[in-house]
């Protein structure tokens, strides 16, 4: 079994966007086409506004802090459903290299996903993309109090998975969500999906089908 060279107690979790699924250009499609149903111009400087924040965050941003909350959700909601349309068809495409063999390898053993992504667009992935077989835990944005870079999501599934957050491997892609789990205290592989320099990571690789990413698990949980 896979597992054999793992230390007892260790585990795998994964964000979403930009982890999983190279999902973030077509977000910012999504977006751009979104707001300017609304007359409003981001420019290049909304990509930044919106990696590894939750929903609620990026409406209010977007939009104003003025809103209600019923406002927030009907525009994140909307959003989404765009964000859905334009995915569909591109779904199988836009997955990370290499991240269902990954998955495949380590069926074995706990694995989580812990994303600020909305409901719906988890379901999505998991359900069209047929991966929700491999996660034991899935910890979706509207299931915490704080989003990232708030530590929460990473801490709270460590503990449905069994394990101490330091014996965790964390796969991010966004500055917030690489603070949220150094904050956790997780270690932390980043894809370099998003941004080309990643910062408090342990590894960064390209894909999962970078070489040294298989040697650097076997040396953080080896043999006992």
């Amino acid at each position: 079994m896979p597992e054999e060279w793992l230390r007892s107690g260790m585990a795998m979790v994964f964000d979403m966007d930009g982890v999983i699924i190279d999902s973030n250009p077509l977000h910012v499609a999504a977006w751009t086409l979104y707001n300017r149903r609304y007359g409003i111009d981001a420019g290049e400087a909304g990509r930044e506004r919106m990696y590894g924040r939750r929903n609620d965050d990026i409406v209010r941003d977007f939009f104003g802090s003025h809103l209600t909350a019923g406002e927030v959700a009907a525009h994140g909601a909307a959003k989404e459903e765009l964000f859905r349309e334009l995915a569909g068809p591109r779904l199988t495409e836009a997955l990370v290299p290499g991240v269902q063999d990954l998955l495949a390898l380590h069926a074995g053993l706990p694995v989580g996903l812990a994303t600020n992504a909305e409901p719906a667009n988890v379901d999505f992935l998991l359900d069209r993309g047929g991966l929700r077989p491999f996660f034991r835990t899935v910890i979706n944005g509207h299931q915490v109090e704080h989003p990232k870079p708030h530590p929460e999501i990473y801490l709270r599934a460590a503990r449905f998975l069994g394990v101490e957050p330091q014996n965790c491997v964390v796969f991010e892609d966004s500055f917030s969500g690489i603070q949220a789990a150094q904050s956790a205290g997780t270690r932390i592989v980043g894809l370099r999906t998003t941004h080309a320099h990643l910062p408090d990571v342990d590894l960064a690789i390209d894909s999962f089908l970078s070489p040294e990413l298989e040697p650097w698990l076997r040396a953080q949980f080896p043999r006992v």
